[in-house]
């Protein structure tokens, strides 16, 4: 079965807020492709690097919410929060599948890669003893920012797998499945994570200062992410940086992955005053893909 990019998707009706709720979801990833999409190796590895990532990333944004929660006094954004944790959750662990079954089986050691990004997203961002409480609040303060700008990103992204045709790459289904289905709810509660920055007082100026800080970050995690598997990677050559930045302009002028003016126009539009997610993504396309999405359908059939 071939998973359609969903463009049609925008022009249906938006069913407003939505109730978040975690998705059960089954993927079997038996002889699943390291190059997933086989004629782009290289962005294959590009956004495999986010499975490094994004597993330690969304428990400490499970983490936080969760610290931040007994100070929210707003039950609707209480519940919506709620949602929130129970998604980034499903995503935490079925990202971390890949690691464990995939990546291994290929031969690919992502322990050392981890286990930086369990030191930069538990120790780095993480609580700490010592600190006074007001101290302590204010980090926190500073955490949901950056989750709330790193969020901007994932919707961001989430937009653009579910309307980008990946098929014509040879895309195996379950892993675009995956990173669709992880898309669409990153649209689906893309305003969760700036309503709460919101409460908590994140103005303008420090939501500009931490697109400006987290902007250079994501891209170099994603870049020394993608340099890791193509070194672990027998079947390519291990590529220097100048070069491997090449072929990955190549793949996104291909379409294979989103482009350097696309990325740089998402990050500029929350320095506009009064921005919302709203502009990123839609709802009604996003429920439409998780209703008919493999992974869901295997768990309720």
């Amino acid at each position: 079965m071939k998973l359609l990019p969903l463009r049609a998707g925008r022009e249906t009706i938006d069913p407003g807020e939505v109730a978040l709720q975690a998705r059960n979801v089954h993927f079997d990833w038996r002889d699943t492709p390291l190059h997933w999409m086989s004629a782009e190796p290289i962005g294959s590895h590009l956004i495999n690097a986010l499975n490094l990532l994004l597993p330690e990333g969304e428990r400490m944004f499970c983490r936080t919410f969760s610290e931040a929660l007994p100070l929210v006094k707003d039950e609707k954004l209480r519940e919506q929060m709620l949602g929130f944790i129970g998604q980034e959750s499903m995503h935490a662990e079925t990202h971390n599948g890949v690691l464990d079954e995939v990546f291994a089986a290929h031969g690919i050691d992502v322990e050392p890669y981890v286990r930086q990004m369990e030191f930069l997203f538990r120790t780095t961002l993480g609580p700490r003893d010592g600190r006074s409480a007001r101290a302590e609040f204010q980090a926190l303060v500073e955490r949901l920012g950056f989750i709330a700008t790193l969020e901007h990103f994932f919707a961001f992204l989430g937009d653009w797998v579910l309307n980008a045709d990946l098929e014509r790459f040879g895309a195996d289904l379950n892993v675009l499945d995956l990173f669709r289905w992880h898309g669409a709810e990153e649209v689906e509660h893309r305003f969760v994570a700036h309503e709460v920055a919101e409460y908590f007082d994140i103005g303008y100026v420090r939501r500009c200062a931490l697109m400006l800080i987290t902007f250079p970050i994501f891209v170099a995690l994603l870049m020394r992410g993608t340099k890791y598997l193509v070194q672990q990677d027998d079947s390519l050559p291990n590529l220097r940086y100048p070069r491997l930045t090449l072929k990955i302009f190549g793949a996104m002028w291909r379409g294979a992955l989103p482009g350097v003016p696309s990325l740089l126009w998402s990050a500029l539009s929350v320095f506009q005053p009064g921005y919302t997610p709203a502009s990123v993504g839609s709802t009604a396309q996003a429920v439409a893909y998780l209703a008919k999405s493999p992974a869901a359908q295997a768990i309720s059939s």
